[in-house]
């Protein structure tokens, strides 16, 4: 089992903690509308062609209309407003402590759980955990943030876009558990794409932006979105959700470590804190540990930029 789950967890870790390194280089000539859009319009490109292939035309079509209405709410918690929020927070924090605070959806899936799911009663170690978590918010953030209140908006608005990821993985459990994961992806990557096309149309760029912009957005679509949501549902189907969830707990220091290597951002005292309490408030809080080591199969929450 090893030999196959580590390389996957390490591809998928690999790619999405990249695609916040991609959203630095690209959003300062591309507005996040219409980084967004575009990445969408290539992911779905991906993902249509490779859910025909699996399924036929016809059960592809099917399956996309069978999603109803109700797809527009996981392509807009899932991929539009939170895709925009990070690209937006990244024109003012460095994209490692956009990773960091990206790094709280496993804490909101759960405070949000008291709401969906008022039987799953939060105490103990895992409401310590959700403090822990929060309080790294708070670290991370800063009382004298570099970038000044430009970049405290900067990281709220990641940390907002982590809820409405955690919003989306309730609504997909409580509207789509017997559908295909690669028919939720395809069906989000195609209604977000419909959702922020108005918005793109009015903050396309003036003129052509650089190869390096360019070239990252076609990274973040292709590889950032549709191939590394297809390594990860192969990674939940073969070792099951609490292993794939694992990856939660690689992405912000592969994400600090390009930011280090390629984008020469230094590494703060409070990101450095903020990361070590937001991981431990995310394995307590979230139950992960317990969970994995009961091998369990429900959805897994992936943080993803």
């Amino acid at each position: 089992m090893v030999r196959g789950y580590v390389p996957l967890l390490a591809i998928v870790a690999a790619i999405w903690g990249a695609s916040y390194l991609f959203i630095k280089v690209a959003v300062d000539e591309v507005e996040p509308t219409a980084m967004m859009f575009f990445r969408l319009v290539l992911a779905s490109a991906v993902l249509v062609p490779v859910l025909v292939w699996r399924l036929g035309r016809r059960e592809a079509v099917a399956e996309l209309r069978g999603t109803g209405w109700y797809a527009f709410g996981v392509g807009l918690l899932n991929a539009a407003l939170p895709f925009t929020l990070i690209a937006w927070g990244e024109k003012y924090v460095d994209s490692g402590v956009a990773a960091i605070a990206n790094a709280t959806v496993p804490i909101f899936v759960v405070l949000l759980a008291l709401r969906f799911n008022p039987s799953e009663r939060v105490q103990g170690v895992r409401l310590a955990g959700v403090l822990v978590g929060l309080a790294g918010v708070g670290v991370l953030v800063g009382l004298h943030p570099e970038g000044g209140w430009l970049a405290v908006a900067g990281t709220l608005a990641i940390v907002v876009a982590s809820l409405s990821y955690a919003g989306a993985n309730h609504f997909v459990q409580h509207n789509y558990s017997r559908t295909s994961p690669l028919v939720i992806a395809t069906a989000s990557s195609v209604t977000a794409t419909l959702i922020l096309l108005p918005f793109a149309v009015f903050q396309l760029p003036s003129e052509m932006p650089s190869l390096e912009a360019v070239g990252s957005i076609v990274a973040l679509g292709v590889f950032g979105t549709a191939i590394a949501l297809l390594f990860f549902y192969r990674l939940l189907t073969r070792y099951g959700a609490a292993r794939a969830s694992l990856v939660t707990y690689l992405l912000p220091p592969v994400a600090l470590v390009y930011g280090v290597l390629i984008l020469d951002e230094e590494v703060t005292l409070n990101a450095a804190l903020g990361l070590i309490l937001i991981l431990a408030g995310v394995a307590l809080g979230s139950g992960g540990l317990s969970s994995l080591r009961r091998r369990g199969r429900e959805p897994a929450p992936a943080t993803r930029a």
